[in-house]
């Protein structure tokens, strides 16, 4: 079976979907491993740190498409290279699926098998494929780093003969993945840390790494399964902003990371709630490429408002591309292996699989996820 992973392309992208340490796992397995020249070139991964795996590195991107049985990428691919796959074959990748049905219809179009990294199942025997939780948890702590850079004060409490300087107070709104890891490096850095969630069984989560949980009375709330905080009603959005209105104010940073499986991301912090936080303060919005969690974010770009810097990053992961790359391809390797049939020496894909079922959008010609196939009424 042959593998063929190409370069990412998208601009600005500096991740690589497979390392050559994953590249050796694939071929331990059996595979025949082809990679795009120059593939690791922007975490500094040469292609004769491939060639050492056992992977052929290869010029001409599309012959490498229309050869493989399996396609590793990071990113949803342009939808001029799904029509050249075979038919048959295995794309692999992030697909952005409830936004993208002419992709998605393409790859049924070309009878090739696509799976969605970002909608593998959250169950314990797929955590360590969780592709979507891997990066998010990066993103969450490089939102605090650069807050950390951009904000006009210190993040910890000091005391000297000059006088004591108080710690810099951080606001984490949605606490999952991105949330939890916003939460620990903010407490790493000696800030004071508050955090909100709809969810009330993530208190113990936010008590445990040092932070106050923000209590808002809501009602009936909880998640899907998933994992994300299921939609709030307006009337609950509402009862929420009055309370997050209030903390916003006090903070010098705040740091959203709220979303909805499979929704544009609520909104939850209002231009009004942010023109009443102190001037030098910073807001980073890590659900912008989902809609934004705060109004008046843009995306990829920095906007002022009274001296506050909202900040709309898209791509965050690809900030620390070494690591990024690293735990991605450990995502992609270890679900290759998942459905490695050895007595094949091939990848099998079984629709019936319980993991492959919340993932395999397209297979046989049709698509064949129900979640996909309500969206979009097919």
């Amino acid at each position: 079976m042959r593998i063929f992973v190409p370069k990412e392309t998208a601009p600005g992208e500096k991740r690589a979907s497979v390392v050559p340490e994953t590249a050796k796992k694939l071929a331990a397995l059996g595979a025949e491993v082809a990679v795009e020249t120059r593939i690791g070139a922007s975490i500094y991964r040469s292609d004769t740190e491939y060639k050492n795996t056992g992977a052929s590195v290869v010029d001409d991107r599309m012959a490498g498409l229309r050869e493989a049985d399996v396609v590793l990428r990071l990113r949803k691919p342009p939808i001029e290279e799904v029509a050249p796959l075979r038919e048959g074959s295995v794309h692999i990748s992030f697909l952005d699926a409830f936004n993208e049905r002419d992709l998605i219809e393409q790859f049924a179009a070309a009878k090739v098998s696509a799976i969605s990294m970002e909608m593998i199942p959250r169950t314990s025997i797929a955590q360590k494929m969780d592709a979507l939780s891997s990066q998010r948890s990066l993103a969450g702590y490089l939102a605090v780093i650069l807050a950390a850079e951009e904000l006009d004060r210190i993040f910890p409490m000091m005391i000297t003969p000059a006088g004591t300087i108080q710690p810099a107070r951080v606001f984490v709104i949605g606490v999952g993945v991105a949330g939890l890891q916003a939460i620990a490096t903010a407490k790493r850095l000696g800030a004071r840390v508050e955090a909100f969630d709809t969810r009330p069984a993530v208190e113990e989560q936010v008590r445990s790494l040092g932070a106050r949980f923000v209590k808002v009375e809501l009602g009936e709330t909880g998640q899907t399964e998933q994992g994300y905080a299921k939609a709030l009603t307006e009337e609950q959005l509402a009862a929420q902003r009055d309370v997050m209105a209030k903390h916003c104010s006090l903070s010098d940073v705040v740091v959203t990371t709220a979303q909805v499986f499979g929704q544009k991301a609520p909104l939850l912090v209002t231009t009004k709630m942010v023109e009443q936080m102190r001037p030098g303060s910073v807001v980073f919005d890590l659900a912008v490429e989902a809609g934004g969690n705060v109004e008046c974010a843009a995306l990829d770009k920095v906007v002022e408002v009274n001296g506050v810097r909202v900040f709309g990053y898209a791509n965050m992961p690809s900030r620390a591309p070494t690591p990024a790359s690293e735990m991605y391809s450990n995502n992609l390797g270890n679900f290759v292996e998942h459905l490695w049939n050895k007595e094949r020496n091939s990848m099998v894909i079984d629709a019936a699989d319980e993991l492959l079922r919340g993932c395999l959008i397209t297979h046989g010609g049709e698509v064949v996820n129900e979640t996909i196939k309500a969206h979009y009424h097919l």
